[in-house]
């Protein structure tokens, strides 16, 4: 899977979480948590969604890393290679 692949699924879970928002207009560095006003429970289904949809587990250390779209798809990308390494 490609970074593009990656960021695509990343944008379409947000969208998930908050339907209402214009994903596509997003920052890909600003913090999505401020920018979609979403808390700690949309957080978490966010990254179940990331573990079904990615098969990427994240655990609440690496929250911090997700917190944007280009520092979610960097982590998942980073994640997937070491799997296939």
């Amino acid at each position: 899977m490609d970074r593009g692949e990656i960021e695509a699924v990343v944008r379409r879970e947000l969208q998930r979480i908050a339907p209402e928002a214009d994903i596509e207009a997003l920052d890909a560095g600003g913090d999505v948590r401020e920018e979609l006003d979403i808390d700690s429970m949309d957080l978490l289904r966010f990254v179940t969604a990331l573990d079904a949809q990615l098969g990427v587990s994240v655990p609440e250390s690496d929250y911090r890393r997700i917190t944007t779209v280009r520092g979610c798809t960097d982590y998942v990308a980073e994640k997937l290679g070491r799997r296939g390494a």
